[in-house]
């Protein structure tokens, strides 16, 4: 399959290292009401670049990622039980959202 148009990665920056098996899901607003469009888990590189074949429309869109899971096999539990990343598209374009963690924040930008 060939890469989404949303992809994201995750790295764990108290380790220094990707998230691996983070589950991910993907929204899109449609008519005041969000709708899920996919799921999926973090490969072994903390990225799914292969969850979404179908273009993109110019609207809102979440992902969702469940944190509560992944900090239950880290030394240190999550503060956040998990982290969600709300984004306008204006375009067609590729679009990379990754995300940065810690056991006690996280952050974002839009990656290329």
């Amino acid at each position: 399959m060939s890469k989404s148009p949303i992809t994201t990665h995750i790295l764990d920056t108290s380790t220094g290292k990707p998230a691996a098996n983070v589950a991910v899901k993907l929204f899109k607003l449609t008519n005041n009401e969000w709708v899920q469009l996919t799921q999926g888990k973090t490969d072994s590189d903390g990225r799914i670049t292969d969850w979404l074949n179908t273009e993109v429309e110019f609207a809102t869109y979440k992902l969702v990622f469940d944190l509560d899971s992944y900090y239950q096999n880290q030394p240190t539990p999550a503060f956040y039980p998990e982290a969600q990343i709300t984004f306008r598209l204006q375009d067609t374009k590729h679009h990379h959202i990754p995300l940065l963690l810690s056991p006690f924040g996280y952050s974002t930008y839009r990656g290329s």
